[in-house]
């Protein structure tokens, strides 16, 4: 979708719409709402990522909010479920709107419109600014990516064992765990 001109944060959020992102100040559609396969599975990690979080005081856990990577261009993104450390939420000045500011885990989750390929793409964009941890949660093969800085991606499966790094130290969650939600 083209606008003819590129696009700030600002007048996205003035646009009102949750159903674009911006890359680089051009927008980019994003189908919502998401499907009963990607709704489980982002219930189910906003739960138990949450309960971890909360119990330790850790941060802000965020679904589907708007953080603002990049700036001119701008670029808006909104991962499925993020987290962001009580110590960088401090640094973020709360504000209405997009997050001024990047997460330090962000997780994308496939859907009908989002592909492995559209979200590896959004997996760089995050690390690219700066976030430390990005898991592409795929449905369909049941496999977790797993993205750092400077690092392929690890391809997790059942008999694996998802864990937070040095992001959620002590953070765990059996790969068959997860998407035994789908059964």
């Amino acid at each position: 979708m083209s606008t003819g001109h590129l696009v700030t944060a600002d007048e996205l959020e003035r646009m009102g719409r949750g159903d674009l992102e911006l890359a680089r100040g051009v927008l980019v559609p994003v189908m919502t709402p998401a499907g009963e396969r990607h709704g489980t599975l982002a219930a189910f990690l906003t739960v138990e990522l949450g309960t971890f979080v909360r119990a330790r005081k850790l941060g802000r856990l965020y679904v589907e909010v708007g953080y603002r990577l990049f700036t001119n261009p701008d670029t808006v993104r909104g991962p499925d479920v993020s987290y962001v450390s009580r110590e960088r939420a401090a640094t973020q000045p709360r504000r209405r709107g997009f997050i001024h500011g990047i997460p330090d885990l962000a997780i994308e989750i496939t859907s009908a419109d989002k592909s492995l390929a559209d979200l590896a793409l959004k997996a760089a964009e995050y690390l690219e600014a700066g976030t430390a941890l990005v898991w592409v949660v795929d449905a369909e093969s049941r496999q977790v990516l797993v993205y750092g800085p400077g690092l392929p991606a690890a391809t997790l499966s059942a008999r694996d064992l998802l864990d937070g790094g040095s992001v959620l130290p002590g953070f765990t969650l059996p790969v068959a765990t997860l998407f035994a939600e789908l059964d």
